[in-house]
């Protein structure tokens, strides 16, 4: 949702709402619309999808009060038109009309289009950019930088997978200098205060009646400088290096699935907070076993006897063997189910064990088979095509 969105849409006419009302009209009102435009109730009306992503697009904003507010603010800023283009008029002095659309980056190359700016918020990118001339601006100190995510891949073997498991991983990537312990300085001294930016890792400049910050280009935007660099890592904090983690996959992680590990990423520059460590699961087949969710599959063969007369099958588990019913005329491709024998998460919910019947056709068989499936056919009512034989006997 863009930040020329906000200033656009008007939120609270598509609820059907006063500006002033409460978070429960709000939602009481939201509720309202949602279940009239609902596409279930509305099949084949797009119309009604529509309007159901509209209120559910305006009670995302107005039903967080944090949104809400910024949301109530950016349009109280930009609500006169002072900032629309061509609001200046074709015949007045001065630079080009200016674009919402400019400021938040909509028009330019990389633009974000999105007023939080990677989450700081409406208020945040106002009270950065426009800081009153100078006066108490105080943009917050950058800080050292945060180091960069890091990706690895484990393969588990399918049983792993489904019951959980702790692995050793081996990484060679960067980690936190040994020597300096990521300060970057010579062991003996610390970093010290950036005379330019007095430790805000920002400079402010003036102009006209606004001011803009900037990184500290003496620092970086880290906000001290080291005199003295580490021998090991030269001034930077981190150093290549082989490292081991123990990481623990849960219960039925799945195949393609992401572990995110905080703070176990690359570290940041001089000190900064590290990244995070994302392990992508492969799963390797089973020889056996599939897997659909929380419920684990199984293809098992059956005679046409058994079909036709029922049987007991005794079939596998991961952890055991479980013995099914198998009614008399059952077909091929029915589905037994073992409850709970499937994926079981470490809350305690079980998936099931899903057992897909074939029905197995011999491509021999004896004279005495023969002879037996013969007086079993005559003795049997054949089979209900009906319906194919009318349809046969048109082009006959």
């Amino acid at each position: 949702m863009s930040s020329k969105d906000w200033i656009e849409k008007d939120y609270y006419a598509a609820l059907g709402v006063d500006k002033s009302a409460s978070s429960d009209e709000i939602k009481k009102s939201y509720r309202k619309l949602a279940r009239e435009s609902h596409p279930d109730h509305n099949p084949g009306d797009a119309g009604a999808e529509e309007r159901f992503k509209t209120v559910s697009e305006a009670y995302a904003v107005l039903g967080d009060e944090k949104k809400r507010r910024e949301y109530d603010e950016m349009r109280s800023l930009f609500g006169s038109g002072a900032f629309r283009r061509g609001a200046r008029g074709a015949g007045q002095s001065g630079g080009a009309p200016f674009d919402v659309s400019d400021l938040f980056g909509g028009g330019g190359a990389g633009g974000g289009g999105d007023a939080r700016f990677g989450g700081g918020g409406f208020t945040d990118l106002f009270s950065t950019i426009f800081s009153g001339g100078g006066a108490g601006g105080g943009a917050r100190p950058r800080g050292p930088a945060r180091g960069r995510d890091v990706e690895a891949e484990v393969a588990l073997d399918f049983s792993d997978a489904v019951r959980g498991v702790t692995l050793p991983l081996t990484l060679r990537a960067p980690g936190v200098c040994d020597t300096c312990h990521g300060n970057g300085a010579k062991p003996g001294t610390t970093p010290l205060a950036c005379p330019v930016c007095h430790g805000a890792g920002v400079t402010t400049r003036n102009q006209g009646s606004f001011s803009f910050s900037e990184p500290c280009r003496n620092c970086q935007g880290v906000g001290t400088i080291v005199e003295e660099k580490c021998p090991e890592c030269h001034g930077t904090g981190g150093v290549t290096k082989t490292r081991t983690l123990t990481v623990r996959f849960p219960a039925g992680v799945a195949d393609g699935q992401r572990i995110r590990l905080a703070g176990r990423g690359e570290p940041g520059d001089r000190g900064g907070p590290a990244g995070d460590l994302f392990v992508h699961v492969k799963v390797r087949p089973d020889e056996l076993f599939g897997r659909t969710g929380d419920d684990l599959t199984l293809n098992v063969p059956i005679t046409y006897a058994e079909a036709v007369l029922g049987t007991d099958l005794r079939v596998p588990t991961l952890d055991g063997t479980v013995t099914l019913r198998v009614p008399p005329g059952t077909p091929a491709g029915r589905v037994l189910r073992a409850r709970g024998k499937g994926v079981v998460r470490n809350d305690g919910r079980a998936g099931d064990l899903l057992v897909t019947l074939d029905v197995v056709v011999p491509a021999k068989v004896s004279d005495e088979a023969r002879a037996a499936l013969e007086t079993f056919a005559a003795q049997t009512p054949p089979a209900a095509r009906e319906h194919l034989d009318a349809r046969v006997r048109r082009f006959s």
